[in-house]
């Protein structure tokens, strides 16, 4: 055995250079950062942008919203949730998403950017499976199983519809509206339709959490389940009414 001579330093004790060591651990903390990025935005959060006036005030133009991907799920959606589902029967239409690089798509895939496909779309749910949704009663208020409902996030000026229509929601759908109700095409406009306007619950992509961006516009979530709180059950509806 070859004597090492004293004071050399043994090969594998070189300590790299310190701009080696900068740039690794760059980048671990970079790949830290977006697979993480990448499970939230899979499992947990999701970021969206808003591209129309449906759903003003509660949500305006170009707002950059964050949805909870645990409901549906684990969390119950619920009569009054503003709610982000794919299109999945291109009411919208087919091929609007707007044009993006890939640099862009690379990080709408990993959650770091928010979705800006129009084939997403936000509404609020007024009725669930099983409920029925009519318009109006003579004060001009939507019912849902015999219920009036005051609506408080209605956008100023508007009325709750300008057009009648009953329908019983499916089983594992939920019937959704805009708040902004006059610049609002949602489950009104398909009420002929084999679903009556109802969207399945397996389209929603998750319920409301966040309004990020702009600052000013910073704050909670727009769901408001308080409007709701007296409607019955529709058996308990359908009870009263054989009553």
């Amino acid at each position: 055995m070859t004597d090492q001579p004293a004071g050399a330093e043994h090969p594998d004790r070189r300590r790299r250079h310190p701009l080696v060591s900068m740039l690794i651990e760059a980048a671990i903390i970079i790949g830290l950062a977006v697979l993480i990025s990448f499970i939230v935005k899979t499992f947990l959060l999701r970021a969206f942008y808003i591209p129309s006036e449906s759903m003003e005030p509660a949500l305006e133009v170009d707002d950059r919203i964050v949805v909870n991907l645990l409901a549906p799920g684990p969390m119950d959606l619920d009569r009054g949730d503003v709610v982000v589902f794919e299109d999945t029967r291109q009411w919208w239409g087919p091929d609007q998403a707007p044009e993006t690089n890939p640099a862009q798509d690379a990080m709408i895939f990993i959650g770091l950017m928010p979705d800006t496909s129009s084939h997403y779309v936000v509404k609020r749910i007024v009725g669930l499976g099983g409920d029925t949704v009519e318009c109006c009663d003579e004060q001009g208020r939507i019912l849902v199983n015999g219920e009036p409902i005051d609506e408080p996030y209605i956008s100023p000026g508007r009325s709750p519809s300008d057009s009648e229509f009953s329908v019983e929601v499916p089983e594992d759908h939920v019937w959704l509206l805009g708040d902004n109700r006059g610049a609002s095409a949602d489950s009104r406009a398909h009420v002929h339709e084999p679903d009556a306007g109802a969207v399945p619950v397996d389209d929603v992509i998750g319920r409301h959490m966040s309004t990020v961006w702009p600052f000013s516009r910073f704050g909670g979530g727009v769901s408001d389940n308080e409007p709701f709180s007296d409607v019955p059950e529709p058996a308990e509806a359908s009870r009263a009414v054989a009553e």
